[in-house]
């Protein structure tokens, strides 16, 4: 079993136009909700590859029913936590090119007693959990440092995804493995991130500092990681893109995956970049399908540097 903490669950609502025009009226080619966050993306992802799963996070009233019901038709047992008011929305509006532009609701403050019942949701969870994946963003009112007090309280490799205050406490909480972008590794080391070489760099500082599988994404130009012997590039060029947001996500799921089973760490960056890449090839977001990572996993390119 897999525990994946992804506390700020959200609706997600796709909207296709042609052309993206700000200021004026635009009607949608094509409308798609799902359940939404990181965490949901990260679980939907690893149920897909074969790996029992379960998710931990808030839910409304109105959407009980169809986050319980989607999620468990995907492969996912799905914890959710009840809070008042409405969950969170996240809207990508894709244009006929592939280019995505993004809308995140913070979503309501919640009360200390709802904090408190997602944290013992967690940790009655983890008996029996193979490994802990903490991704997204904290609901508003949850303390910067929630995800570092429950790497250095679990027993099990914890996995963190996240950015700002969250994901500077996670990085000196020695996770099993941290998955920061170009523009977090940048806040995390204090300089630029702008190409394979510092992400390298950016990588090895983490490993210095206790992250056991430091891993770097840089979105077209794949994903780095590193060990004590050697740093990986991996990169998958696609002809065509239909919906980018979620591919981090599922990269996430792919990478986590492949360690966890017993892959060296090659082969997991491999796997990874290909859920990556399957997510950015589907219409929904945070979605893809074993068929075609199956298909792009040999176009993968690795190499060692």
């Amino acid at each position: 079993m897999i525990t994946v903490a992804g506390f700020n669950t959200a609706i997600d609502r796709l909207l296709r136009v042609g052309k993206f025009a700000p200021g004026k009226v635009m009607r949608a080619d094509h409308s798609h909700v799902s359940p939404g966050g990181k965490g949901v993306h990260v679980a939907q992802a690893l149920a897909v590859l074969g790996k029992e799963v379960q998710l931990i996070g808030l839910v409304d009233e109105a959407h009980a029913a169809f986050l319980t019901h989607r999620l468990a038709e995907r492969g996912v047992s799905f914890i959710g936590v009840p809070m008042p008011g409405d969950l969170r929305t996240c809207l990508a509006i894709v244009e006929a090119d592939g280019r995505t532009s993004e809308v995140l609701e913070r979503g309501p403050a919640i009360a200390t007693e709802i904090i408190d019942a997602l944290l013992e949701a967690c940790r009655t969870a983890l008996p029996g959990s193979r490994a802990l994946v903490m991704s997204g963003s904290l609901p508003t009112g949850m303390a910067a440092d929630t995800y570092a007090r429950l790497c250095a309280s679990a027993d099990i490799p914890c996995v963190v995804d996240a950015s700002g205050e969250t994901l500077f406490h996670a990085s000196r909480a020695r996770p099993y493995l941290l998955k920061p972008n170009g523009d977090e590794a940048a806040h995390l080391i204090g300089r630029d991130v702008t190409g394979i070489d510092d992400a390298i760099a950016a990588a090895r500082h983490l490993l210095d500092s206790g992250v056991a599988h430091p891993v770097v994404t840089l979105g077209a130009e794949g994903a780095v990681a590193v060990d004590a012997q050697r740093a990986w590039h991996a990169t998958l060029a696609l002809d065509a893109v239909r919906n980018t947001v979620g591919s981090g996500d599922c990269f996430l799921a792919g990478i986590t995956a492949g360690l966890l089973q017993g892959d060296d760490l090659a082969e997991a960056l491999r796997l990874g970049v290909a859920c990556g890449a399957a997510n950015a090839l589907n219409e929904e977001t945070g979605w893809m399908d074993n068929a075609t990572v199956s298909q792009l996993l040999p176009r993968v390119t690795v190499r060692s540097l």
